[in-house]
């Protein structure tokens, strides 16, 4: 996946709160969850299980106006806790009764109810809020698109903060409603399932339901004039890929691509088991970036990831994102090799159906493609800190460690394990450490020194064919071969195509799809 990193320098600022007294027997939530790469992000002293959104969009002007309804626990005793969101509020109520609120640091709304709220206790929190989401800027970026019929949001790791309240951290998930009414003419795109559409005088409503748990920036919006098709899995589901009518050129490709949709999900069902959520699909937008996302059930494409043809590598990516990223979801930002190294390998494997390049042969290429003196080899794919997230290497060395797991415990293994993680992690959170130990355990090895080679230990690590773990040990090196006396797998160029995906052009991204 895919888009801009806000400076940490940055959101810690809202860290800086003078927090006053609570209640007795209650304290204030925390302005942050606890993620160290993003101090800011989310908040604590609660959980959300339901997000309920009813807007109105008019893309004439940007203006959104909304009311949010969020089902949430109290996870402590609470006098006050924070939404992040960078709209303006006029109105909080907290289980029926009208809540202080003011706001602070970058985009925090700190919400005092009438009552303190005991711990354990479920809570009602309704947000009456309006605004242009263009205009809300976060160190001069926004995560909102204006379109020339309409606005996006789509972005990573945070979006939600532009159009509705929430817990913004993938550790807090939870089931959407998204309601959305616009201008006859003019269609709402979000994720899940359509439930209805309705029209009344010149205005149209599209009714969003996603019904398993999903990470506050996982859920998109896009509004605008689309060419839409649907169509049913065998399994039943429902598809729905939406086109901006304006895409010129890149919209022949852009069909071509994300049309198979339902075909590369079957596949990677066959990888990764089956599929985690009750909606699939893709939309591709009239926006000037350059990434894609995989925002849960429906990814967003920018036309520019079809400039060159039909693309079914970002398709692939994005799509296996479902399982890894958005059923098995980061703890914490430091873990994204838990997404993106298992998606960028799920395009090797998807070469290596297609007959373009084995996933060795491409781990091999790209290992050899990078001396090493290369920075590239300085990034731990396992903790690379906020301003390497998207790095290059979190993906191509991330993805040859997956290869370089496969060579060192056979396939039966591997692919089991492929497999077997979301499964067992469905619709959770999990840090690297976690897929290391279940990996250990599956495989019936200890793996930890092959990790911590490939995934913490800056420097270019020793990687050869299959033999090389065998050769090892026989005291013979085994390297792959050098570059020169090798064939660039045919896969190559399209893949690396695929390395714009999560560049946004405003931040830290290192050019890669989120």
């Amino acid at each position: 996946m895919h888009r801009k990193v806000i400076a940490p320098s940055v959101l810690a600022a809202s860290l800086l709160l003078v927090i006053p007294a609570s209640a007795a027997g209650s304290a204030a939530g925390t302005p942050g969850i606890g993620d160290p790469y993003y101090p800011a992000s989310g908040n604590g002293g609660y959980d959300v299980s339901h997000y309920d959104l009813r807007l109105k969009y008019q893309p004439a002007t940007d203006l959104l106006e909304g009311t949010a309804t969020l089902l949430a626990t109290a996870r402590t005793d609470l006098s006050r806790f924070n939404l992040d969101f960078g709209l303006k509020v006029s109105e909080v109520r907290v289980n029926g009764a009208k809540a202080k609120f003011a706001t602070s640091g970058v985009h925090e709304l700190e919400v005092t109810p009438a009552k303190p709220l005991p711990k354990n206790t479920q809570a009602s929190v309704v947000v009456k809020y309006a605004g242009k989401p263009s205009e809300f800027k976060v160190d001069g970026w926004s995560a909102w698109q204006r379109t020339p019929d309409g606005g996006v949001a789509a972005q990573e790791p945070e979006a939600a903060a532009w159009w509705f309240p929430s817990n913004d951290h993938p550790l807090d998930k939870a089931t959407f409603d998204v309601s959305v009414s616009v201008p006859d003419g003019t269609q709402a795109i979000s994720n899940g399932v359509l439930q209805s559409q309705t029209s009344r005088l010149g205005w149209t409503r599209y009714n969003w339901r996603s019904n398993k748990p999903q990470a506050t920036y996982l859920a998109t919006l896009a509004v605008g004039r689309f060419d839409i098709t649907t169509d049913k899995t065998a399994n039943g589901l429902p598809v729905l890929n939406a086109y901006s009518k304006d895409l010129g050129d890149n919209a022949g490709a852009a069909r071509a691509s994300v049309e198979r949709t339902a075909e590369i999900a079957e596949w990677l069902e066959g990888v990764f088991g089956p599929y985690p959520f009750n909606a699939l699909g893709g939309y591709v937008p009239n926006v000037p970036s350059g990434f894609a996302l995989e925002t849960q059930t429906r990814p967003f494409y920018s036309p520019r990831q079809f400039a060159n043809g039909a693309n079914t590598s970002v398709v692939v990516h994005e799509l296996a994102h479902q399982w890894y990223g958005d059923s098995v979801s980061v703890e914490g930002w430091k873990d994204i090799w838990i997404n993106e190294g298992f998606a960028r390998y799920s395009q090797w494997l998807w070469s290596e159906k297609e007959g373009e390049g084995t996933a060795q042969e491409l781990a091999e290429w790209t290992y050899g493609v990078r001396p090493a003196e290369d920075p590239f080899w300085q990034v731990k794919p396992g903790d690379p800190g906020p301003d390497n997230q998207f790095h290059a290497a979190v993906y191509d060395r991330g993805a040859i460690a997956l290869q370089a797991l496969r060579n060192e415990i056979g396939d039966e293994a591997f692919f089991r394990i492929l497999k077997g993680w979301p499964t067992e992690r469905a619709h959770g959170n999990a840090k690297v450490s976690d897929f290391v130990r279940y990996a250990e355990k599956a495989s019936g090895k200890p793996l930890a020194a092959l990790f911590d080679t490939w995934l913490y230990t800056p420097g270019k690590p020793a990687f050869g064919p299959p033999a090389a773990a065998a050769a090892a040990k026989d005291g013979r090196a085994a390297q792959a071969a050098p570059a020169a006396e090798r064939a660039e797998p045919k896969s190559w160029k399209k893949i690396a195509a695929t390395n714009g995906v999560h560049e946004t052009g405003h931040g830290h991204g290192q050019g890669h799809e989120h």
